[in-house]
């Protein structure tokens, strides 16, 4: 069971915002290059950050809400009910960020996460660190 261990104390509070902040940023590059090269360079880092921010509360929140209802009428089968309408939202959010066709999101996305893989493997060899495992699916 995996043990979530929230800061208490106002700098314990401060640091992990700043560190939440900062993985936000971290994770907004790559969305923000594919942005641009599927976008033909109309895109912004502010529409990335929008993107990253939007798609993951989305995501979580649709997530969550389907399973929860869905889950009391068919059971455990909801979860993939579940993933697969918060991908479209995901989607949705990151087409709406980025003024783009539903397949040039998709193209978003992917190209985004082949990007993240390279930069967490460049800062793993680089320097010993490795940004947390968020993927939907690990």
């Amino acid at each position: 069971m995996i043990s979530l261990n929230f800061p208490t104390t106002p700098l314990g509070i401060l640091v992990y915002v700043v560190g939440l902040v900062i993985l936000w940023m971290v994770v907004s590059i790559p969305v923000y290059f594919a942005g641009k090269a599927m976008t033909g360079g109309r895109s912004d880092f502010g529409d990335a950050m929008g993107a990253t921010l939007g798609g993951a509360i989305g995501y979580f929140v649709v997530f969550y809400v389907v399973s929860f209802f869905l889950g009391a009428v068919i059971g455990a089968s909801a979860g993939v009910f579940a993933i697969l309408l918060a991908l479209i939202v995901w989607l949705a959010i990151y087409r709406a960020a980025f003024h783009t066709s539903w397949l040039r999101a998709v193209g978003i996305v992917i190209l985004a996460w082949i990007f993240l893989v390279v930069i967490d493997y460049v800062l793993v060899h680089a320097f010993g660190v490795t940004l947390p495992d968020f993927f939907p699916f690990v």
